[in-house]
C-alpha cells in the first residue's frame, strides 16, 4: 500500500505570478462581464452599487496590492518548503481546465492522465497574440522558457480509472493531453509548489467551470474518496501527496464563502458548503471543486488542515480579483 504523507491546495491566480503593476490590466474585462455573487449574474456597476459600504476601493491600490502579493508569495514558498521536505516519489495533482485542452466539443466531469509523458510546450505567437489583456504576461508563470516535459505515473493512474469505475464515476482516460501546453491549473504546481523540479504525477481533472455536465460539490468530495481507496490499494511503498490547485472565490471576492469553506475544512464537516448550494460556485469560485476531493481524502484519513493564510486580493471597488487560500495536511 502506498503511503499518502502530504496533501496541498492552493490557489493559482495570475495575480500570484505577475507584478501587481499587471493587476489592473484585467479591469476592462471586469466592466465588461457579468459576475456570479451571491447565485445571480451581476454587472460591474451593480457590483459597485451594492458593495458600497464594504470600502473596497481602499483596498484595491497599488499599495495594498503590493503588500499582499508579497504575503501571498510568501506563503507559496512555505507550500514548496513543505512539499519539498516530504520527500514525495508521486503527485495526484486535481485541476481544472478553462477552455485550454478542452472545449464544448468534448469536456468531460472527470479525466484521469494516464500516459508516461506531461508536456509543457511554450505557447505560439499565434496562440499569446489572442489571450485576453491581462493574461499574456502571466503564462511564464505557468511555462518555463524553452517548455517542459514532465514524468507522467501510469501505473498508478491506471489504478485510479480502475477504482473510479468500480465507484461508478464514469471517468474519461487521457493517454496523452489534446494539447501540448498543460494548463495552468497543474502548471502553477510544477512551477512554484514544485518549483520546476516535480516528482512523477497523475492528472486529475474535474470540469468546475463549464455547464452543463459540472460535478457537483457531493460528488466531488466522493471522487476525492476514489482517489485515496486507488492509492490505497495500489501495490506500492512510494510516498504519495494529493495536491488541489485552484480558488479560492473569483472572479468577485466574497469573503463570507472562504471562511464558511476554510472554517468547513477544519472542522472536517463540509455540510455547511454543500447548503451554500451549486450556484455559488461558479466562474472561478468553481474552482473549489478542485480542493473538494483533496479535503475527502485527507477527511477519510483523519487528517487535519493547517490553513497558512487567507489573503482576499481585490482589483476594483466591485469586489473583483481573487481570494487566495493556502492549506496543507500532513
Amino acid at each position: 500500500m502506498a503511503n499518502i504523507v502530504l496533501g496541498i491546495a492552493t490557489s493559482h491566480s495570475p495575480m500570484l505570478v505577475t507584478e501587481t503593476k499587471n493587476w489592473g490590466d484585467r479591469l476592462p474585462a471586469d466592466r465588461a462581464m457579468k459576475h456570479a455573487w451571491k447565485g445571480g449574474d451581476w454587472s460591474f456597476d451593480e457590483l459597485v452599487e451594492a458593495r458600497s459600504g464594504e470600502g473596497l476601493a481602499e483596498q484595491s491600490t497599488k499599495e495594498v496590492w503590493d503588500a499582499r502579493l508579497e504575503q501571498c508569495q510568501a506563503n507559496v514558498e512555505k507550500l514548496a518548503d513543505i512539499f519539498e521536505e516530504a520527500r514525495i516519489d508521486v503527485a495526484v495533482i486535481v485541476g481544472n481546465d478553462q477552455g485550454e485542452i478542452y472545449n464544448s466539443t468534448l469536456n468531460p466531469a472527470f479525466a484521469i492522465h494516464y500516459g508516461d509523458k506531461i508536456t509543457n510546450y511554450e505557447f505560439s505567437e499565434e496562440r499569446m497574440a489572442k489571450l485576453p489583456p491581462g493574461i499574456e504576461v502571466s503564462i511564464p508563470g505557468y511555462i518555463p522558457a524553452g517548455g517542459a516535459v514532465y514524468d507522467g505515473c501510469p501505473e498508478l493512474a491506471l489504478k485510479i480509472i480502475e477504482q473510479a469505475i468500480a465507484d461508478e464515476f464514469d471517468v474519461a482516460a487521457m493517454s496523452d493531453l489534446p494539447v501540448a501546453e498543460t494548463p495552468h491549473a497543474w502548471g502553477f504546481i510544477y512551477r512554484h509548489i514544485m518549483r520546476d523540479n516535480p516528482c512523477p504525477s497523475v492528472m486529475a481533472t474535474v470540469n468546475t467551470f463549464f455547464p452543463p455536465n459540472q460535478p457537483t460539490m457531493r460528488r466531488c468530495y466522493k471522487f476525492g474518496q476514489s482517489i485515496l481507496e486507488a492509492i490505497r490499494e495500489w501495490d506500492s511503498d512510494l510516498r504519495v501527496a494529493v495536491i488541489a490547485s485552484g480558488g479560492l472565490t473569483h472572479f468577485v471576492v466574497d469573503e463570507n464563502v472562504d471562511k464558511t469553506f476554510l472554517n468547513a475544512l477544519e472542522t472536517g464537516n463540509l455540510e455547511s458548503v454543500f447548503a451554500m448550494g451549486e450556484k455559488t460556485f461558479r466562474d472561478g469560485t468553481s474552482e473549489m471543486k478542485n480542493w473538494i476531493p483533496v479535503a475527502g481524502a485527507m477527511g477519510t484519513l483523519g487528517l487535519k488542515p493547517h490553513v497558512l493564510d487567507y489573503i482576499p486580493c481585490y482589483r476594483s471597488e466591485a469586489g473583483t480579483g481573487n481570494a487566495m487560500g493556502f492549506v496543507y495536511w500532513n
